[in-house]
């Protein structure tokens, strides 16, 4: 196939393959599946459009082993994304792409979804090749010129002109004009050296008001922690021995401060492929600088209970393969050996990577070799290999690490838990999401019982599907005016932790696609690209842009469907210990939170902000009433005049439920008005959900 692409690039553009300077209407770099859909978006618009690609092949992960697609909720994939399953659908129709399995005998499960939509026609797991294939063919369909293997030059390789792009330099020589450029990469190098500002690393959780993204001792989500072992693990040579030293793979260093923030990203892996098929199995082989010490963590997991646990992460894909994944306390996961990697340069990133795939491999092999392994989990390894007929030109190896996450763009908004959970709205939708909010580990530390831990790994709701704004697209106005980054997007850690998927990242890429052809139609900057235009085209693209499904199990009502302003009480400052409940209703947003009739006089939750205008307003305090409710709740209120304590009785109706008129109140414009909820002296259960002001004429 690659052949097929240098001969279309040769027809396309002549002796210029040859030359050091090309232009295009639009650049892309990059060679991940974003990169392939905006470019083919690009295309459908009239524009002229080049991948510059770092990768030699196309597809980056969704190519590269992760062929159990993290969907969430498929209803909300549209436009080429789905576009892009229905290909892999279509190819699977075909009785000879089922060489090692029958087709009837694939019973496989997506994630969150069946495997195969027949009704549909779309089809969410697959197998490497036959993903490349489909990139492949949306190259020589669209006739895409793709230059494979060019890195670009991260020291002098981007010109700008004030606040523009004008062309792209690899270290090949080669130079690439364009009228924007799309940069798709998972390490955001483009963005980087265009001087647009970025962040790596978990943000402190007081940067954004959020909960999970800062660092996260003491918290186990997904079960890839050793809490889930029979007994603790020591994390010293001699077990119980500080004195004599710490095994491999653990850090000694501290964790640092529940909810700070650090410079620390989750751990890589690869997404292998493997297959039990006897005639295309490739027995694990002892990889170049194997060192079973390095694994004596893992024998330790198997003395405190672990066992075929290790393979509840082959999810089958077709043809009796496998897309494997991190499971456990010790696993494929290189936890703490990639912190470095996104600002790395390209050498020691190769580092990185070799070390990663010995890692791994060698963990394979340790599995199935070692005499300390367990037998049923040693048979078991032995069944599997990795397959002849994917990665042929790397021996079955995928081509691609998955970088769960690097530079993240600081751009003209930022998305963060709070929008992805519907605390707060998104502006300008191009494109949704709903795929839980999900870190893995971030480090491998000793806890203060002497005891090895895991720290990072998160799992959060977003409680149906959310929003992603086109200004998470594109940088600040003054520092780039024709660059878009619809896979570095501007994001906290945690938030980027659910729109990190593949489906997500070929509707952004589909977005921005189709953002940079409209600015060049217009001869605007990306940022003024107006809105509801880019909303009508997408829309006619069958993007899908809002979800009106339940909220809440039908019980909430979301803070925006109130007239005034409300404030829920997810963003509200809280003190104390407040426990979260839906059991009653109505309430406001997702939940609403109880001090559980306890630690009277220690919890108090402030809600504020401020008034644009001037004027008289009802203040309002919403709970969903009971009989175990305290009758004596002081809220004081904050106002033009000053502070005002009244008492709320919480067993009696809210006069406007879900909110109750505490009365009405003077407030001067841009002042910050505040309502404080306390349960001090308070005589049973004290609710916090929402606080409204509405401006009474």
């Amino acid at each position: 196939m690659r052949l097929i692409l240098l001969v279309l690039l040769c027809l396309l553009i002549g002796n210029e393959l040859l030359a050091d300077e090309l232009e295009f209407d639009v650049v892309v770099y990059g060679g991940t599946s974003a990169s392939v859909i905006a470019a083919v978006q690009v295309k459908k618009m009239g524009k002229s459009v080049v991948i510059v690609s770092p990768d030699q092949n196309l597809g980056g992960l969704s190519s590269g082993g992760l062929g159990w697609t993290d969907t969430g909720n498929k209803a909300v994939i549209g436009g080429l994304s789905r576009d892009f399953y229905h290909r892999i659908w279509k190819e699977y129709d075909k009785p000879n792409t089922w060489k090692w399995q029958k087709q009837g005998d694939f019973l496989g499960k997506g994630q969150g979804t069946p495997a195969v939509d027949g009704e549909r026609k779309t089809m969410w797991v697959f197998e490497p090749r036959v993903a490349e294939k489909v990139f492949e063919d949306y190259i020589t369909e669209f006739e895409i010129p793709v230059f494979f293997d060019e890195w670009l030059d991260r020291e002098n390789g981007v010109k700008k002109i004030d606040d523009r792009i004008a062309s792209i330099t690899t270290l090949s020589g080669n130079r690439y004009y364009g009228k924007m450029f799309l940069d798709t990469t998972y390490e955001g190098d483009l963005l980087a050296t265009a001087g647009v500002d970025y962040h790596v690393g978990r943000e402190a959780n007081s940067i954004y008001g959020e909960t999970w993204n800062g660092i996260q001792t003491g918290v186990d989500h997904h079960k890839h922690h050793f809490q889930v072992l029979d007994r603790s693990v020591s994390p010293y040579v001699v077990p119980g021995d500080p004195k004599s030293g710490v095994l491999a793979r653990i850090s000694s260093d501290p964790p640092g401060e529940k909810g700070s923030g650090d410079h620390r990203v989750q751990a890589y892996c690869f997404r292998m492929c493997l297959t039990d098929h006897p005639d295309n199995r490739i027995p694990f082989k002892e990889p170049e600088g194997y060192d079973p010490s390095q694994y004596e963590l893992l024998v330790r997991c198997f003395e405190a209970g672990w066992g075929l646990e290790v393979f509840n992460k082959f999810d089958p894909i077709p043809n009796r393969k496998t897309d494997t994944n991190n499971h456990g306390p010790f696993s494929f996961d290189n936890i703490g050996y990639n912190w470095d990697y996104p600002e790395a340069s390209y050498e020691r990133r190769r580092e990185i990577i070799r070390e990663h795939e010995t890692y791994q491999k060698g963990l394979l092999y340790f599995i199935a070799t070692d005499s300390r392994v367990p037998e049923d989990v040693q048979a078991e390894m032995n069944r599997w290999g990795l397959p002849k007929d994917e990665f042929t030109e790397n021996g079955g190896w995928s081509h691609q690490l998955y970088v769960r996450e690097a530079r993240r763009m600081i751009g003209e908004f930022v998305m963060t838990e709070n929008e992805l959970r519907k605390v707060k709205p998104t502006p300008g939708s191009v494109g949704m999401g709903s795929y839980t909010i999900d870190s893995h580990n971030v480090q491998r530390h000793i806890n203060e019982n002497g005891q090895v831990q895991n720290e990072g790994d998160i799992g959060i709701s977003t409680r149906g599907p959310y929003e992603i704004a086109y200004k998470a697209l594109v940088p600040k106005r003054e520092e780039c005016t024709n660059l878009l980054v619809p896979v570095c997007v501007s994001s906290s850690h945690i938030a980027f932790g659910s729109i990190r998927m593949e489906p997500v990242f070929m509707i952004l890429g589909q977005s921005a696609g189709t953002a940079a052809a409209m600015a060049i139609d217009a001869g605007i900057s990306v940022q003024e690209v107006p809105y509801e235009k880019l909303k009508e085209r997408l829309l006619s693209e069958g993007q899908i842009l809002h979800y009106d499904g339940p909220v809440a199990g039908g019980k909430g009502a979301l803070p925006s469907s109130f007239e005034g302003v409300v404030i829920d009480e997810e963003v509200a400052d809280l003190q104390g210990s407040w426990k979260t409940s839906n059991a009653n209703n109505p309430f406001v947003g997702f939940n609403y939170q109880h001090d559980n009739n306890r630690a009277k006089g220690e919890c108090s939750a402030s809600f504020s902000t401020k008034l644009k205008a001037g004027g008289k307003y009802s203040v309002r305090v919403a709970y969903p009433k009971n009989k175990n409710r305290a009758s004596n709740i002081p809220v004081t209120i904050s106002h033009a005049g000053g502070n005002e304590t009244l008492i709320l009785n919480q067993r009696e109706l809210p006069s406007h439920e879900p909110f109750h008129e505490m009365g009405l109140f003077e407030f001067d414009a841009g002042a910050t008005a505040t309502v404080t909820i306390s349960n001090e002296g308070t005589d049973g259960y004290v609710i916090i959900d929402a606080v409204q002001w509405e401006k009474i004429d």
